[in-house]
């Protein structure tokens, strides 16, 4: 497992997930981890998010809020857009948002696999425990990359299967039946060799089944510059 060098600390609120007793029934039966290793991925995660951000943030999918909301309240100069396919799960999210007094967090109801936002429009897209439940990978990764500026980072965590048999055996038999993930997955290598054929400055490692990554989108003349030397 790779260790990033100055990474940003995981939000207090963020290392309680594992703290409840559903949130260690989860950690321990599905992913095999204790709380110090769902503790390591959810610091890695967020780490191309400077702790003084100000740009334009997207987060998709952003589920119910739970690991983002607190995040946000440390960074009130970002301009930030979170975004799900669910109106319910987003719905949970926005009142999050809400109790915590967030005045600069819009929310937007939407596919990842059609974005609705013009090319280049985010510094920074972010997305966590999401690319599993995508039913058109192909699409997220391609629309995630087509609205992030040149020089912008990509970053986040996902399930990555051939790491943990149980976990990928739990994944088959309980959460595709319900419809919360979607083969097929990548896998440690795979995403290695996407990410690479796609970003610049990837930084990939994983704790048992979760992968966590941050990557830098080319700009035009450091991809010409590239080019020529190849």
């Amino acid at each position: 497992m790779a260790v990033l060098a100055g990474r940003r600390s995981c939000p207090r609120r963020w290392k309680k997930i594992c703290s409840t007793v559903s949130g260690k029934a989860v950690c321990r039966l599905v992913w095999d981890m204790g709380k110090e290793e769902c503790d390591e991925y959810l610091n890695q995660a967020p780490t191309g998010v400077p702790e003084d951000f100000a740009g334009k943030l997207l987060e998709v999918p952003v589920g119910t809020g739970i690991l983002t909301m607190p995040l946000y309240q440390t960074l009130p100069r970002a301009d930030i857009t979170c975004l799900d396919y669910s109106p319910d799960m987003m719905g949970q999210a926005r009142e999050k948002a809400e109790r915590m007094g967030l005045q600069n967090v819009q929310f937007r109801q939407g596919d990842v696999g059609a974005l609705p936002y013009e090319d280049s429009s985010f510094d920074i897209v972010l997305s966590l425990n999401g690319f599993h439940a995508f039913p058109d990978k192909e699409a997220a990764f391609r629309e995630t990359f087509r609205v992030l500026k040149p020089g912008g980072t990509f970053c986040g965590c996902f399930y990555v299967s051939g790491e943990c048999r149980r976990t990928d055996r739990l994944i088959k038999k309980l959460y595709e039946p319900m419809k919360f993930f979607t083969p097929p997955y990548e896998t440690v290598q795979s995403l290695k060799v996407r990410l690479e054929g796609m970003y610049a400055d990837v930084q990939l490692g994983n704790v048992k089944s979760i992968a966590w990554f941050v990557c830098k989108k080319v700009k035009y003349a450091e991809k010409m510059e590239k080019g020529h030397r190849e």
